[in-house]
């Protein structure tokens, strides 16, 4: 059994989603970190999101991920350290170690501490072969990761979910670079990618009949009040998700539904009402988009798979 390894706390401090959310709030449009969604109460409707019937890009990629493993895993080879970035439940996780061969260690990165204690405890039982390396921090920074105790052969980088999209495209290449530094001159990077399609079927799926995903957002305001003392009115603000075809993306806003005044921190920030704050992008990708994301971050498209009709993708990446 592997030896258990303390979790490396990196997790932002309230001073520090304070100076966000003013910048936030201070910029014209508006808008709040999307990390941010993610506390205990988050990441739970998050996983209600995922299997909701409109939303079936979790269901999707589990399916293709399953399918491909093989191929996958004669692609990256035996003997890896495995980093996650944003682990969420680890239901994909669990997928992906136990298709590998001989995984010396698993590091996710995880902002939410109740997601990341309970996926690493799930997995600890389920591989307990392999060495555990929790570090609760926001991913997007470079983060210094625990060494594992027995060497690696090389690192393979978890990006799954598609997460990608929620960052704008300057973000999305630094966040790239970020993995590409890790990945040394011959790991490899697998990356989920929520492809483009019929924008009704992509409206839909952020906009579930049960209000989950309205919930979710909206929970994003409540986190905000009780960390760092805010005074959002849950009922002042609506959640609106539509797709903008010219950028290839859902837009994903709160609303203010009449004319109000918030308070956060010292400052005072006054909505019209219908004025919108921009919470979340998730963008949609082409192929030829994914492989030219990837070069501007030193990177190469080594491997893509696509699931049956072609709305959800895997792409390997390799350094370049």
């Amino acid at each position: 059994m592997a030896p258990e390894h303390a979790l490396v706390d990196l997790q932002p401090t309230p001073e520090r989603i304070l100076a966000e959310v003013v910048e936030g709030l201070s910029h014209s449009p508006r808008w709040l970190p999307s990390k941010y969604f993610y506390d205990a109460e988050g990441s739970r409707l998050f996983e209600a999101i995922t299997r909701q019937p409109e939303y079936t890009l979790t269901r999707t990629e589990l399916t293709l991920l399953e399918a491909v493993l093989p191929q996958i895993a004669s692609a990256v080879g035996p003997g890896l350290q495995v980093v996650e970035y944003g682990s969420g439940s680890g239901r994909k996780t669990g997928l992906l170690l136990a298709g590998l061969d001989d995984v010396v260690a698993y590091a996710p990165v995880e902002i939410s501490r109740s997601a990341l204690e309970a996926s690493v405890a799930r997995l600890r039982a389920q591989f307990p072969a392999v060495e555990m390396l929790p570090v609760l921090a926001d991913f997007t920074r470079a983060v210094e990761l625990p060494a594992p105790r027995r060497p690696a052969r090389d690192v393979l980088v978890f990006f799954p979910g598609s997460t990608l999209g929620n960052f704008t495209h300057a973000q999305a290449v630094g966040l790239l670079a970020i993995m590409r530094a890790l990945l040394g001159p011959q790991g490899h990077a697998l990356v989920g990618f929520d492809l483009d399609k019929d924008p009704r079927v992509l409206e839909a799926a952020y906009n579930d009949a049960a209000g989950v995903t309205a919930a979710f957002t909206l929970n994003l305001l409540r986190r905000l009040n009780r960390e760092i003392g805010s005074d959002f009115d849950l009922d002042g603000f609506a959640h609106r998700a539509v797709y903008a075809g010219e950028r290839m993306r859902i837009e994903t806003s709160l609303v203010s539904l009449r004319a109000q005044t918030v308070r956060v921190g010292g400052h005072r920030f006054a909505f019209a009402a219908g004025e919108a704050i921009a919470v979340e992008i998730s963008q949609k990708y082409t192929r030829g988009s994914v492989a030219g994301l990837a070069a501007e971050a030193g990177l190469r498209l080594a491997g893509w798979w696509t699931d049956a009709d072609h709305g959800f993708a895997l792409g390997l990446l390799a350094p370049d």
